[in-house]
């Protein structure tokens, strides 16, 4: 709970003034110095230091000067502790020049972590200025075994206010702007992950993940991310808005520029708990034999859910995707995929099962942002005005609804009864996708438009559903970036919209409308991603199909120095 009765503005003046007096540190960016460390993933990094041509703080310096600029641009970090990371780097220095020996696989890497996870030292605040000037005593076990492996965390970047949706505002921090368009969100929960990344202020991010917090700010963005089983990789040292609430579980993974860097992540994270002899994470290290892809795969896909339809760019993305595949010799199947809606009626019922109570606690004095409105409109109604309200829109939009009914406090039965019915949907949809169509991997949207505008997730928390099913089955999913939004190809035809796939009247008509939501004009060169999405435990099976699909669809404009395309 928060320990302020009103925000302590001088509080938050200190707070954020600490912040950027840290960042005047910096170097000033330096296109012909610090290009080259910008370019190379973090593989290539540690290849140069190893040869000798390259030190781990003159990595640092290059990453530290674009970090600030991204911050400046798009408002991106939280904590800073450059002091810190450059002292860690001295010391990789050291350990080299001396041993001739690197530390370990991401030696001198820099890393950003989402604000959620412990940095010694520094406040977790998520954002909240009741959070502000109480330091964590220890580092979160993710940022321990990073350090372990060489890594040099170095920031913590931005969040929206709860986590529960997926545009980066709060009232602490402020809002979060893409990078690759000003009126444009970056996505969330990992929001400031994605802007930053996507601007080569790190190597490799750490975000987490409930219901596609690591993909929708990869798609948003344009890099690369993993959502892998909850339990492969360790949250302890974490903080979450919501504790103890398992019903749905979060992931946390990997973000980064390529997909190699995704994997060298999850060979230094999975299956690791320092030793303290938790059950958690499973004690499954990395397993290069599921990394031996055959010749030919099978691939489902779709781009629809029979929610919210697939925006054209959207739509174009995961044909893209399919036409490469094909060029390659692999099976692509069109299907449609079972319970999408389904899947959000659980993700609904089950996270308001307390009337948001305790996701909403620790807000205290703070302006609850205008992002959580629609996710929490239903608890705050009145039974009797919530059941009329349901009805009457029961006759427009049946799907929309259903949703509203299922947004409100509930029993302990009925909670038990939604965790049920969580379960054998689960249960069934693992049997119609993998065991009927025998799939190697699904591709499909990532959400059914590219990056909102700024106040787009309002009234438009549901279209995470398109992520949101794959939190309720367990899946674990990559998300790479496939091509940019293009006005001359995706725009809104008339064969577009008398397609039968659409779902919620009243959600579609926010997007696709008059004054909808979805402009390819104004959306010119926001990236666009897909989803790859694997069977339970293949993780390792999974990055080597996404390497498999990256190299498919070849050059286009992402990765390492992709900034620099944007002029």
């Amino acid at each position: 709970m928060g320990i302020f009765t009103s925000v302590d503005a001088a509080a938050v003046k200190a707070k954020l003034t600490e912040r950027d007096a840290a960042l005047w540190s910096a170097t000033q960016p330096s296109s012909t110095e610090h290009q080259p460390f910008l370019n190379a993933t973090a593989n290539e990094i540690v290849q140069h230091i190893e040869k000798g041509e390259w030190t781990a703080s003159q990595v640092l310096e290059a990453y530290i000067a674009r970090a600030v600029q991204a911050q400046q641009e798009t408002r991106c970090l939280t904590e800073v502790f450059l002091e810190r990371a450059r002292a860690e780097a001295r010391s990789l220095d050291e350990h080299f020049s001396t041993s001739k020996t690197l530390r370990g696989p991401l030696h001198g890497v820099p890393v950003s972590l989402k604000d959620q996870l412990h940095v010694a030292g520094c406040d977790t605040t998520l954002g909240y200025t009741t959070r502000i000037h109480r330091p964590e005593n220890d580092d979160a076990v993710i940022a321990t075994l990073l350090r372990n492996a060489g890594a040099v965390p170095f920031v913590k970047t931005n969040i929206p206010q709860t986590l529960m949706v997926f545009e980066c505002s709060n009232p602490l921090w402020g809002r979060s702007l893409n990078p690759w368009s000003a009126d444009h969100t970056c996505g969330g929960s990992s929001g400031g992950e994605g802007a930053l990344l996507a601007m080569d202020g790190s190597v490799l991010g750490i975000g987490s993940d409930v219901g596609g917090s690591l993909r929708i700010p990869a798609h948003y963005c344009g890099i690369y991310s993993l959502k892998p089983g909850n339990i492969r990789i360790s949250s302890e040292g974490t903080t979450s808005t919501v504790p103890g609430f398992t019903a749905v579980t979060s992931a946390y993974g990997p973000m980064g520029r390529s997909v190699d860097d995704l994997e060298t992540a999850c060979r230094v994270l999975f299956g690791h708990s320092q030793g303290h002899g938790a059950y958690f994470p499973a004690p499954v290290p990395f397993r290069d034999h599921w990394q031996k892809i055959p010749k030919k795969l099978r691939f489902g896909y779709y781009t629809s859910d029979y929610f919210i339809k697939a925006s054209p760019a959207c739509k174009r993305a995961v044909l893209e995707t399919v036409e490469a595949l094909r060029s390659q010799g692999h099976e692509c199947i069109d299907f449609r995929v079972p319970g999408a809606v389904r899947a959000l009626e659980l993700f609904v019922a089950l996270s308001s099962s307390d009337g948001y109570r305790t996701v909403l606690s620790d807000i205290g004095p703070d302006k609850r942002e205008s992002a959580l409105y629609l996710m929490t409109l239903g608890p705050r109604l009145p039974s009797f005005v919530r059941f009329f309200a349901s009805w009457f829109s029961s006759f427009i939009d049946p799907i929309f609804a259903k949703l509203l009914a299922l947004s409100r406090k509930k029993s302990v039965e009925e909670y038990h009864q939604f965790i049920a019915a969580k379960h054998d949907f689960e249960y069934d949809w693992r049997k119609e996708v993998w065991d009927c169509h025998e799939f190697d991997a699904v591709i499909a949207p990532v959400q059914a438009v590219p990056a909102l505008p700024h106040h787009g997730c309002d009234y438009l928390s549901p279209l995470a559903a398109a992520t949101i099913l794959y939190n309720i089955v367990e899946a674990p999913v990559g998300c790479i970036p496939v091509t940019r939004v293009d006005p001359d190809k995706d725009a809104v035809t008339d064969e577009w919209l008398s397609a039968p796939d659409r779902g919620s009247k009243i959600l579609e008509s926010r997007v696709y409308g008059l004054g909808g939501v979805y402009d390819p004009v104004k959306m010119r060169g926001l990236p666009v991603g897909v989803q790859i999405v694997a069977r339970p435990w293949e993780e390792e099976k999974l990055l080597g199909i996404m390497r498999l699909v990256d190299n498919a669809l070849g050059p286009r404009g992402f990765g390492p120095g992709c900034w620099k395309a944007r002029d």
